[in-house]
């Protein structure tokens, strides 16, 4: 039987949650340099969905990316290949709370800001889908028509979807 040490609370049960070492599987980085001196494509701020304007200037006719937190951080060219020109929001949903603003906050997007796209981005497991669900919903019951995309990445960073 595992114990909390290891990471994994037998109660919870959440394969989100089960603790898992990378560290063998990384590859070496051959060009540290060039790494460092890559430019952030971050385009605005606040980037939080709790904090975010839906009408801010940078969502007006943009397309937009909404992200679960973990992604960025499992994704090592998540700037260049994703963020860049686009518009972004970043939420998680197990964790945060008051998800019923997320849902009005992406509707305002879809319909007041006039976005041209939504695309999602997700975690493959199973508490992430929650995200895609709430634009889903979003879209739904809005009146402008918008095509909503996902992107489903692995724990380690590959995509599945």
């Amino acid at each position: 039987e595992k114990t909390m040490k290891e990471g994994h609370d037998k109660k919870c049960g959440c394969p989100g949650a089960k603790a898992m070492d990378f560290r063998n599987d990384i590859k070496e980085i051959i060009c540290e340099k060039e790494i460092e001196d890559r430019p952030s494509e971050l385009r605005q701020w606040p980037i939080q969905l709790h904090l975010i304007s839906p009408t801010a200037s940078y969502y007006n006719n943009a397309g937009v990316i909404l992200v679960a937190d973990c992604v960025a951080y499992s994704i090592g060219n998540f700037h260049e290949k994703y963020l860049k020109n686009k518009s972004i929001a970043i939420a998680c949903p197990k964790l945060d709370s008051n998800k019923e603003v997320y849902i009005e906050k992406i509707k305002q997007m879809i319909d007041d800001a006039e976005i041209k796209s939504l695309n999602v981005m997700i975690m493959e497991v199973p508490c992430c889908t929650g995200l895609l669900q709430m634009a889903k919903q979003a879209s739904q019951e809005s009146k402008r028509k918008i095509p909503v995309e996902v992107v489903v990445v692995g724990i380690k960073g590959d995509i599945k979807k």
